[in-house]
């Protein structure tokens, strides 16, 4: 049964038992009938504006799509996009469909899924509704993907980068050589955790593949 607005104002009281009476509740929590606050505002954090659409009849161009793509992170590192990551291969128009192949790290990449996910609610979100993700296994992706962007990156938010040694070259805290393995195993599969010695620190190292 559909409510009229008088009577969802009627019920509002009902939705919000629990707090104060005399607490300001905003209209659109009464209308919806929710009270689940919103997020508080991280301290040093602009809230990111409601991505652009694609103008009505002309799709976007590709340098464009790319730069909607470098906005999406990887969802088991963050700190990367996928596009640093170097698993988008290609971005096309066929038509009026947009291509987008990935490969991903390697064929049983448990965040695949979610990958995908994320790229299509991107660029659903800025306008594209013909989509197309094709998924590429060959060649097979590489760490010499890794933009140099991206190794930055992952230093910085202190996981090593990958090296051709089969090392880090040294510690992403305090940048000693002093370093030594753990495990060849670390938070995820892509990673192996590792010591430094100079600063006691842990850190993960991108294995190299």
């Amino acid at each position: 049964m559909v409510k009229t607005p008088a009577e969802k104002s009627a019920a509002a009281p009902d939705l919000i038992r629990g707090l104060p009476a005399d607490t300001e509740v905003p209209d659109q929590v009464r209308d919806s009938g929710s009270t689940r606050p919103k997020p508080a505002p991280v301290p040093g954090v602009v809230p990111a504006a409601r991505p652009a659409a694609a103008p009505a009849g002309r799709p976007p161009d590709l340098p464009t799509v790319w730069s909607w793509l470098a906005d999406v992170p990887d969802p088991e590192i963050p700190v990367i996009s996928l596009v640093d990551l170097g698993i988008i291969r290609d971005v096309a128009w066929e038509g009026d469909r947009l291509v987008v192949t990935v490969t991903p790290t390697y064929s049983g990449c448990p965040a695949t899924n979610i990958i995908n996910l994320d790229i299509e609610t991107a660029l659903r979100d800025h306008g594209i509704k013909d989509l197309e993700l094709k998924r590429q296994l060959s060649p097979a992706w590489t760490t010499n993907w890794i933009s140099d962007a991206g190794r930055a990156k992952l230093e910085t938010y202190g996981i090593a980068p990958p090296q051709p040694a089969g090392g880090p070259q040294h510690c992403p805290h305090c940048k000693s050589a002093d370093v030594e393995r753990v495990s060849q195993f670390g938070s995820t599969p892509c990673k192996a955790q590792w010591r430094c010695l100079s600063c006691k620190e842990p850190f993960d190292y991108f294995k190299c593949i």
